[in-house]
């Protein structure tokens, strides 16, 4: 009897769901390719670098995108202990604080959330580590692969339209505001949601994230104010110093500055799809959004599924 391999496959993205499809292939044996469309592996869980800031901290990696990361399920559990005995990652605080727009109002307990001192972008650097990446964009479906389109729903369907009848998430925008000040002018805190105010939702410590205790802050506006500048990110920075200033009580401006536009950032919960049928010929889907709780850990999962599906003939 002929035994019938897998055909080929063409992994579009190499954020932490392209990575863990990828890995799935790899351990069956099952060839691939891997095509990202920017310079740097990470997708959504981006770290920027401090440039011209005229201070001693440039070079400093601030994380703009995913803040933190949980862990639930037991296969990702064990590469999270690999991670965290190469030294990649570090548990940070199952603590934070929340507040209004008026200031902190309390502390709420929850999962372990784990952080990277080199950025978390450095997760998805130590994963792909022995993955040949090449950088580009796919435009138009190959005649002689199959395609995984590792990615929110809106990207892929630029590349495959009927990709949008595969998932129902509806996905936010957030503009991430990154600040470095001279010291730090507040107390201490890990990270604070900020809880019916129309211009924040989350404040990270990015000094005590990252551990090296950094006068750094990280801010992300809410989907609402975020749709409304995505032109021009920039816009929203006097908004969120603003913002900041009142709700930890200081008056002293950043010495730096710098806004990043996220366009998908996060489906919202309840609008995903916990089990999709995410094939649809020669082309599939991976995201998080095919989660009932859209994570990073999400993420992995799904590519982990997607790899594993292709590699049965799925």
């Amino acid at each position: 009897m002929i035994q019938h391999l897998p055909k080929h496959v063409l992994i579009a993205g190499a954020g932490i769901t392209g990575i863990s499809c990828a890995i799935a292939l790899r351990e069956r044996g099952v060839p691939f390719r891997i095509v990202n469309k920017g310079r740097r592996v990470g997708g959504r869980m981006a770290s920027r670098i401090v440039r011209d800031s005229g201070t001693t901290f440039d070079g400093r990696v601030f994380d703009t995108g995913a803040s933190y990361f949980t862990v639930s399920e037991s296969e990702f559990a064990s590469v999270v202990a690999e991670l965290e005995t190469a030294g990649v990652v570090q548990p940070w605080t199952d603590t934070f604080h929340f507040a209004d727009s008026e200031g902190i109002a309390g502390v709420k307990t929850g999962p372990m959330r784990y952080r990277a001192e080199s950025g978390i972008r450095s997760v998805i650097e130590y994963l792909a580590r022995d993955l040949v990446i090449e950088e580009g964009e796919i435009t138009e479906l190959p005649t002689s692969e199959r395609l995984a389109l590792c990615m929110p729903t809106p990207q892929a369907a630029r590349v495959f339209p009927q990709a949008s009848v595969l998932s129902s998430a509806v996905w936010e925008p957030v503009i991430s505001v990154s600040m470095l000040f001279d010291h730090a002018h507040w107390s201490d805190f890990d990270g604070i949601f900020v809880n019916q105010d129309a211009q924040i939702t989350w404040i990270a410590n990015d000094g005590a994230r990252r551990g090296d205790q950094a006068p750094a802050l990280v801010v992300h506006m809410s989907p609402v104010l975020s749709a409304v500048h995505l032109v021009d990110p920039s816009e929203v920075i006097p908004i969120a110093i603003a913002r900041v200033q009142k709700i930890l009580g200081f008056d002293e401006e950043p010495t730096w500055s710098h806004a990043h536009r996220w366009t998908f950032a996060k489906p919202i919960e309840g609008t995903t799809s916990p089990a999709p049928d995410f094939v649809l010929g020669e082309v599939s889907l991976a995201s998080d959004e095919f989660s009932a709780r859209p994570r990073v850990e999400a993420g992995w999962l799904s590519g982990r599924d997607l790899g594993r599906a292709l590699a049965a003939g799925g």
